[in-house]
């Protein structure tokens, strides 16, 4: 089992939940209404006013959000199915930092601990190391010494961080479409079994089969005589 296919089993067995945020900048009112949302789910108007405020305001700044995106290439490369970018997993951060207010200082403070390590160790930000050192970086966080007292905060970021990932990724159409979900899926229905009929001793009008066998037709709609007959 590869990476990707073991994050795909975690989220599937337990996707993360509680997560949000606020800010200052705000968007020209038709940006933000042709971002609500490209999705129309059924929001009372209420609920459509919030998601106006948040999607007016940005609370990460460029350089933070940059981090975010490079982050969440790393935790899920992109694939054949999609990646990152397309399914708009920053966007997604955002948005979920500004709604919930309880993560803001953990993000916040999760990236700028990212600049200082690799300042510390690398002699630049996080966002210039190089892929190995990235990665080193993050092992350090992502698997720590389960015996160490250190960078407990760290842990919890990333883990925060790769919870916001895969909820994004695997609740956008690129990741269920990687999930394989398919939801639900007209199939092909000729009819009572003949077993169970005998079982209730009945039978189909032998006139009726045709009508609902031929599975070519399936898409046809029924023709009816001034009568009610079905003729078609």
């Amino acid at each position: 089992m590869n990476r990707r296919e073991s994050i795909r089993s975690i989220f599937l067995g337990s996707m993360a939940g509680g997560l949000a945020l606020e800010s200052c900048v705000t968007e020209p009112k038709a940006a933000v209404e042709q971002k609500i949302w490209e999705y129309q789910y059924g929001r009372t108007p209420k609920e459509q006013a919030y998601d106006e405020k948040l999607l007016g305001q940005q609370f990460f700044e460029n350089s933070e959000l940059a981090k975010i995106k490079r982050l969440a290439n790393l935790i899920l490369p992109p694939n054949e199915e999609g990646n990152i970018e397309d399914a708009k997993v920053p966007e997604f951060i955002e948005f979920m930092a500004k709604d919930f207010s309880s993560i803001q200082t953990q993000m916040r403070g999760g990236l700028m601990w990212l600049d200082n390590h690799t300042n510390k160790n690398y002699g630049k930000d996080f966002i210039n190391c190089s892929d190995n050192e990235q990665h080193q970086v993050l092992d350090l966080i992502a698997y720590p010494d389960s015996n160490s007292s250190e960078q407990k905060q760290e842990v919890r970021f990333f883990s925060l961080m790769r919870n916001l990932v895969m909820t994004g990724y695997f609740t956008s159409e690129a990741g269920i479409k990687e999930l394989g979900y398919k939801g639900n899926q007209p199939n092909i229905w000729d009819g009572v079994p003949e077993d169970v009929l005998k079982d209730h001793g009945m039978s189909y009008d032998k006139s009726w089969i045709p009508k609902f066998v031929d599975q070519s037709k399936r898409n046809d709609l029924a023709q009816w005589d001034e009568d009610g007959n079905l003729i078609s």
